[in-house]
């Protein structure tokens, strides 16, 4: 803690622990306590840590070829951006690579510019990104004060109210971007009519509807993306997150005639795409394929939703797939995250009664019952407190 504050800036607070290595949902600190891992770097680590396949492709690829600059091709590159392709089911579907969920939402922000609007439409309490576009775009009061004036034109609405969202869109409005379901705001999920509205409301009016999945995406709901449900495609999806299995990559893929908006030297980014990433990423998607993890978030997730639903001191539980919340009796959110820690179990908290948790796809149903069995310890001794 004292080599954090005197080398580090505040932004992030002090950690309390520091972790050293891990396989897959397990983490072991420098203390040499280990832990069972439930939020996998805020949904990233979608096959855990240090997954073998994905061990050997970066191994392989760092050896091979490292950056090579966006002004020259490699197989990777193609290959993944082909891979993504197949998965929207769209061959208009074009990608742009970058590092990150927030620079694939400020991709997203630069491309509606190119329909000549300015206008934006996006929810309240969503989250998007801490770079001035994507905050701009960021429906989180607490996030957003400190650093105004934002990016101007953008309006916030409720979130699943589809009402609210007609009223709001118009024929200068350039897009609308809402995450299928709302991750940092507790793991909100919307009417089931909500996209399909949205669609046609932006379909009406001309505006391109953009659906950030940087942490419902890559199987984290069940499905690729996480709005698939919904029987309707965006204009554009935003992802990040899971796509690197714990490497740095976003993409900010563009259907139909949004992918043709951006032209040479619109937009760029210099780690965007490179061989190591990409190496990752295609491993990760081969991998959920052939070990049929998609069936595991469902089979897992049945039973997690469940069992944390006749947890007593849990008054609701919500989302789909392994992206789950639980909304608490009490406002005792942060001190139920201490207690798991303590008892060994790394959960979190987006709202003084949610807690939030997102681990490994792979996570076993052994390992789902050792959750239940801590986190329903936590929240009775946390709520006798």
């Amino acid at each position: 803690m004292k080599r954090w504050q005197k080398a580090l800036q505040d932004n992030y607070g002090t950690p309390t622990l520091e972790l050293i290595s891990g396989k897959g949902s397990l983490v072991k600190a420098s203390d040499g306590s280990t832990y069972l891992d439930f939020l996998a770097g805020i949904a990233t680590n979608v096959l855990g840590h240090a997954h073998p396949a994905i061990a050997k492709a970066v191994t392989k690829q760092v050896s091979t070829l490292g950056h090579v600059s966006n002004f020259y091709a490699h197989p990777n590159v193609l290959e993944l951006a082909e891979t993504l392709q197949k998965m929207t089911g769209d061959k208009s579907a074009r990608t742009f690579f970058c590092n990150s969920g927030a620079e694939a939402n400020e991709a997203a922000l630069k491309l509606s510019r190119k329909t000549g609007r300015v206008r934006i439409v996006a929810t309240k309490e969503a989250f998007h990104g801490r770079t001035m576009g994507a905050l701009s775009l960021t429906g989180q009061p607490s996030k957003r004060n400190p650093f105004k004036p934002l990016i101007k034109g953008v309006k916030h609405v409720p979130f699943g109210d589809s009402a609210a969202m007609k009223r709001a869109i118009n024929k200068r409005t350039a897009m609308v971007i809402v995450e299928p379901i709302m991750g940092e705001a507790g793991v909100i999920v919307p009417p089931g009519d909500y996209l399909k509205n949205l669609r046609q409301y932006c379909d009406d009016n001309g505006a391109l509807l953009v659906f950030d999945c940087v942490q419902t995406g890559m199987g984290r709901t069940g499905d690729w993306f996480g709005y698939e449900y919904s029987g309707i495609k965006p204009d554009v999806i935003t992802l990040a997150k899971g796509l690197g299995g714990g490497l740095p990559l976003g993409a900010m893929i563009a259907l139909g005639k949004a992918s043709h908006l951006f032209e040479a030297g619109d937009h760029g980014s210099t780690f965007g795409g490179n061989p190591i990433a990409t190496a990752a990423a295609i491993t990760v998607i081969k991998s959920i394929e052939k070990e049929k993890i998609l069936n595991n978030v469902n089979v897992i997730s049945e039973y997690l939703l469940t069992e944390i639903a006749l947890i007593e001191g849990v008054h609701e539980v919500r989302g789909a797939g392994l992206l789950i919340g639980a909304t608490l009796d009490k406002p005792v959110a942060k001190k139920v995250v201490k207690r798991s820690q303590e008892l060994g179990l790394l959960i979190n908290a987006p709202g003084e009664s949610i807690i939030r948790i997102a681990p490994a796809l792979n996570i076993s149903m052994k390992q789902a019952q050792k959750f239940i069995t801590i986190f329903s310890q936590a929240v009775k001794e946390s709520q006798n407190v």
